[in-house]
């Protein structure tokens, strides 16, 4: 007699609503994909990053997840790897980032609590802020944004021009009146 259910035993018993059954499968690979991660990413931290964005993958594609010989561990180490480019891509549009910003700039240079950009996308209805978080803030490709909020990759390309030309025309004004102040 077995002791272990398999990884689809499992899932079935999580899909069923046995949060257990997922905290084993989660306990039983856990290990493997953090060992993956860290040859995928620079940092301890962007590995353990990887781990949870890979369940949380795991689980929001519940339905369409697959097992190979009753085994997730496959589907987890290749999930884990398109999260790990996007973890790294992330990382260097950071950094590419702080290197644009303009050296001496200070906190001063902020007009209000929030900042001009979020307040200017505060305003911004909401389909439009969806599509400038997820293409601009979070990187992602618009095929990959329109596919996350279930609409044409079209609908998004226009949602996200609109949203930068109205970006644009509210901070425009503000760039325009505000210095850069750099410390004595």
């Amino acid at each position: 007699m077995r002791n272990t259910a398999t990884d689809a035993e499992e899932w079935q018993l999580a899909l069923a609503g046995d949060g257990e059954a997922f905290a084993r499968i989660f306990d039983r690979h856990e290990q493997r994909i953090f060992r993956h991660s860290l040859a995928l990413v620079p940092t301890l931290d962007d590995a353990k990053d990887v781990v949870g964005i890979t369940f949380l993958e795991a689980w929001r594609k519940r339905a369409s997840v697959r097992f190979v010989d009753d085994s997730l561990l496959p589907w987890l180490l290749v999930t884990a790897g398109h999260s790990a480019r996007n973890v790294s891509r992330s990382a260097r549009r950071y950094r590419d980032l702080l290197e644009r910003v303009p050296p001496g700039l200070t906190v001063e240079t902020i007009d209000d609590d929030d900042g001009p950009a979020l307040s200017a996308l505060s305003e911004l209805t909401q389909p439009h802020r969806d599509v400038v978080t997820l293409c601009v803030i979070e990187g992602l490709t618009e095929a990959e944004a329109a596919q996350m909020l279930s609409v044409p990759a079209g609908t998004v390309k226009s949602r996200l021009h609109r949203a930068k030309r109205r970006l644009a025309a509210q901070l425009s004004p503000v760039l325009a009146n505000s210095e850069v102040r750099t410390p004595l």
